[in-house]
């Protein structure tokens, strides 16, 4: 299924020199600094359960495609919130996979399940409903073995650095366990503070107080509402994390004064916000969370322009990030100007932006990356993390904000067999942009080897400190 020379230029001295750089960087560790893996996997390092749980019932890259075509996830063992019934039975679930598998066609979703059934389980052949049970076996006779385990093939796949992402709320017991286990693998955490920062947050007033008792402080204050950030944070980074994640509906920020910010805290705490006010306090937030990192060397990561849980019906049966996050429009030139007031000359602040809306690109995102020493730029996110989208993030940020105000590649992915092939995809596709910008006379070929090592390696583990 894998073609040696997948993604790289069709002209013959681009595709040599792009063979040659990918050589180069095909087999540097893995630095995966923003995901969504299970940190109980390694902590127990237990068997994956069946083939179904592995690669579809996690992954609502894959099941969302066959919901769109009217495969009901409860067939899929999507897990309701209710407790009422959903598939079980994995082999089930696999031969439903393969009957629709060709909806995949030509889609990142079916590039990395090519490469994790042949690069990781030996299978050469694309799944189909002749097929499916000789697929499913084979792979589950794999998941036997000691060599599949998830601590097994965390350091197959040669990752140096795993981050995964949790609540304020949680006690991180897993991560403890692995730290405790002795193993070395790095498996740390990311402060996700979502729950506590947004007022329409299902359960934000007794996620509040539950927040306070976790930190040991009144957090229906305002003052103590902060002081429970900080010590909240000061537990991620014992438990390994180098960074915060924000995944707000809009990129807005805000600087209130405080009595302004503790006004608006209180209403949030009466359930009495609007949406405005709502949005004007989860502004307001990043930029005490931009200042938190200031004081605590956290990178601080901006993931906004999803609309999230769009279904209300699969929201209220499913609960969160079942594949219904649809990307909108985002301004980032006008709503990140009191933050960029505030910090945004801050050489020791590593503000990371991200966006799911490409026109802004060129016009906001580069610029912006191009001038504030706290920003850079993440890479191609989501629906965008494509061969297509990774070349589009190139061609259209490199001219205003070059390569050195971006921050490599992250995969952003709960499907653990995944990150190898996405990281795979990245790499080809920055080797195949450097080898026309020498082709063309744009960069030299010590360059551009070098800019490929960067790309790849380096400039992850530089921004996010591991």
């Amino acid at each position: 299924m894998l073609n040696p020379d997948r993604l790289f230029p069709v002209e013959d001295k681009a595709r040599d020199l792009a063979r040659a750089l990918y050589e180069t960087v095909r087999s540097l560790p893995i630095i995966s600094p923003h995901g969504h893996t299970d940190p109980r996997w390694f902590a127990e390092n237990k068997k994956f359960p069946n083939p179904a749980q592995l690669f579809i019932t996690p992954d609502h890259y894959v099941f969302r495609m066959l919901c769109s075509q009217g495969v009901k996830m409860e067939d899929l063992g999507v897990p309701r919130i209710d407790g009422g019934w959903t598939e079980t039975d994995g082999r089930k679930i696999w031969r439903l996979f393969a009957k629709h598998a060709y909806l995949f066609r030509a889609t990142p979703s079916r590039m990395w399940l090519s490469h994790a059934f042949e690069d990781v389980f030996g299978w050469s052949d694309w799944i189909n409903e002749d097929n499916a049970d000789q697929v499913y076996d084979h792979i589950a006779e794999c998941l036997e073995k000691p060599e599949f385990l998830p601590r097994a093939l965390f350091e197959r796949f040669n990752i140096e650095a795993l981050a995964t992402t949790e609540s304020p709320l949680d006690d991180l017991k897993w991560h403890r366990a692995i730290r405790e286990s002795g193993w070395d693998g790095k498996v740390v955490t990311a402060y996700r503070p979502d729950p506590v920062v947004d007022p329409h947050y299902k359960g934000f007033v007794d996620n509040i107080e539950k927040f306070g008792e976790i930190a040991g402080v009144n957090a229906t204050s305002w003052k103590g509402y902060l002081e429970a950030h900080r010590i909240r944070r000061a537990y991620f980074k014992e438990m390994g994390a180098t960074s915060s994640d924000h995944g707000h509906l809009t990129a807005r920020t805000e600087n209130f004064s405080e009595a302004e910010a503790e006004a608006l805290f209180q209403k949030a705490l009466k359930g009495e916000c609007s949406a405005e006010e709502a949005d004007a306090f989860r502004g307001h937030m990043l930029t005490e969370m931009a200042r938190m990192s200031l004081e605590d060397g956290f990178t601080l990561q901006i993931h906004p322009g999803s609309n999230r849980n769009h279904s209300n019906p699969v929201f209220e049966m499913f609960g969160l990030d079942k594949g219904f996050d649809i990307p909108t429009q985002t301004d980032y030139v006008h709503a990140l100007k009191p933050l960029l007031d505030a910090v945004g000359m801050e050489r020791d602040l590593r503000i990371v932006l991200f966006t799911l809306d490409e026109t802004s690109y060129a016009r906001e995102l580069a610029p912006l990356a191009g001038v504030y020493p706290a920003l850079r730029l993440g890479p191609a996110w989501w629906f965008h993390d494509s061969p297509e989208g990774m070349r589009r993030f190139r061609e259209m940020t490199t001219e205003t904000a070059g390569f050195y105000n971006t921050v490599g590649f992250n995969d952003d992915t709960r499907a653990f067999c995944s990150i190898p092939a996405r990281h795979d995809v990245a790499r080809r596709v920055d080797c195949a942009f450097l080898a026309t910008l020498v082709v063309q006379g744009r960069l030299s070929d010590d360059e551009a080897f070098e800019v490929a090592s960067d790309l790849t390696y380096r400039l992850a583990k530089q921004a996010y400190q591991l």
